[in-house]
């Protein structure tokens, strides 16, 4: 089988899957007899990726696999094609989220220490519906509470291979005092974050 037959064969698996496509599933479309393997596969991605740069869609690549998107400088004209706005989440969704992303594993109880309010319970099973955060653990203190952690989901939303990806503190905006006091807590706890996916 030739590299362009391969290519377009990926490209049409990528474009009817609803989900991203792991290099092992890509491989699965072949059988045994066609002698392809990850490392043809991987720069026919390169190309196809490539090929996309003139394109209004990219060929991205996040933690659960390769998929097509559109690309983000298109999106002020693609959302009016919806009737359904996006989700919209508080200021104290995106402040756990970030928290949890940064810190994790993390307790709920070392949230709301570093927030300074109680009552995260709602914003948590908001987060884990979302299937954003799991519970990796659980602490080793009395009462054994849950260690929550960013998922392969989480990456995939917002576009990330890995944790690696996410932007350091420094190039976030803490412009104001609510997320300052978040800002101050967090820069000793930046090694950790890649400790656990």
């Amino acid at each position: 089988m030739n590299r362009e037959r391969i290519k377009c064969i990926l490209e049409a698996a990528l474009l009817a899957a609803a989900d991203p496509l792991p290099l092992d599933r890509l491989l699965g479309l072949f059988d045994e007899s066609d002698h392809i393997d990850a490392a043809l596969l991987r720069p026919l991605l390169v190309e196809l990726a490539e090929n996309c740069q003139t394109r209004s869609y990219e060929l991205k690549q996040v933690a659960t696999g390769y998929r097509f998107q559109i690309k983000s400088e298109y999106s002020s004209w693609l959302v009016k094609l919806w009737d359904e706005k996006p989700a919209k989440y508080s200021r104290a969704v995106l402040e756990t989220l970030a928290l949890i992303a940064y810190r994790q594993p993390v307790t709920r109880a070392e949230i709301e220490d570093i927030r300074g309010v109680t009552g995260s319970s709602a914003i948590i099973k908001t987060l884990m519906d979302r299937e954003w955060i799991r519970v990796v653990g659980h602490k080793d203190v009395p009462g054994r509470p849950g260690l929550y952690a960013t998922t392969k989901l989480f990456l995939d939303y917002f576009n990330l291979k890995s944790l690696d990806e996410l932007p350091t503190l420094a190039e976030l905006d803490f412009s104001s005092t609510e997320v300052s006091a978040v800002q101050m807590t967090l820069p000793e706890m930046t090694t950790e974050m890649n400790t656990h996916e």
